[in-house]
């Protein structure tokens, strides 16, 4: 009974290993394009550098993705590494005169710093239902699991120079 036991947790520390290996780390918060011209307020309000991360790891549960997230992440860090960066976000319009609010993103997926993938995205949006009564940054959040949902589909069968979401 022991033995069972002793090879039971060892088994158990060998799946976890496994496990924990096969898991897509992104970068959280992901950075916006330093050369983009993002509204401020945006940056500062809406949290998209948060929300898309937790969005492709919200829909990679649906795939069977399994991500974690670090402040920084490189091509250099071992195993699976999706390096992303926001490349630019819109924000015109209004509840009363309509809204056109588009959020842009590139990446590229790296295993043991070899590239495996890479892909482009964006998502427009007008509000959806109901958009009379939404403010901006919960139209550009839409742009965002959109985003997020794209992208998780993606690590699935990943390949290089995807195009993601409006620019299928």
């Amino acid at each position: 009974m022991r033995k069972f036991l002793l090879a039971s947790i060892v088994m158990l520390g060998v799946w976890q290993s496994a496990y924990a290996d096969d898991s897509i780390l992104i970068q959280r918060p992901v950075p916006f394009n330093e050369d983009a011209d993002i509204p401020g307020a945006v940056k500062r309000e809406c949290k998209l550098d948060e929300k898309l991360p937790d969005a492709i790891a919200e829909h990679g549960r649906d795939t069977n993705i399994k991500t974690s997230f670090a402040a920084q992440a490189d091509s250099n860090h071992p195993g699976r590494v999706l390096v992303m960066e926001i490349t630019n976000v819109v924000s015109e319009g209004n509840s009363f005169l309509g809204h056109h609010k588009s959020m842009s993103v590139k990446g590229k997926l790296y295993q043991d710093g070899q590239a495996v993938g890479s892909f482009k995205g964006r998502r427009n949006s007008m509000g959806g239902a109901f958009a009379g009564f939404k403010g901006n940054c919960s139209v550009l959040e839409r742009t965002a699991n959109e985003l997020g949902e794209d992208i998780a589909k993606w690590l699935a069968a990943p390949k290089m120079d995807a195009q993601l979401g409006d620019l299928e």
